[in-house]
């Protein structure tokens, strides 16, 4: 009989640390592997990091782009310089017009 009560106790105090040993290790496991643990954070900065590069070319990209309507706009815009731009990038001429093509050199004032 004293041996099975001893065989007891020492079982009792044995399972204690193994089941608080257990629970410590499972915790422990999902802080790390789990689906909110560390790894999972590691993997959301990243996504974090890579979306506000995003979001910061798409702005500047935007901006650019609504810089070019406002300066399209009739209120910013120089008719005389749009209108001799456009001459020359389509080499347009008017039937009354007479152009007068001088060399680079002359035209710099040399």
């Amino acid at each position: 009989m004293a041996m099975g009560t001893r065989a007891r106790r020492r079982i009792t105090q044995i399972l204690g640390p193994v089941f608080a040993a257990a629970v410590v290790a499972y915790f422990a496991y999902y802080t790390v592997e789990g689906e909110r643990g560390l790894i999972a954070l590691t993997r959301l900065q990243a996504q974090a990091t890579h979306a506000e590069a995003l979001y910061a070319a798409t702005k500047a990209e935007r901006e650019a782009l609504a810089f070019k309507v406002t300066s399209l706009r009739p209120d910013s815009l120089d008719v005389d310089r749009l209108d001799e731009r456009t001459r020359a990038l389509l080499n347009d001429t008017q039937s009354d017009e007479l152009i007068i093509n001088l060399p680079n050199s002359a035209a710099s004032g040399h």
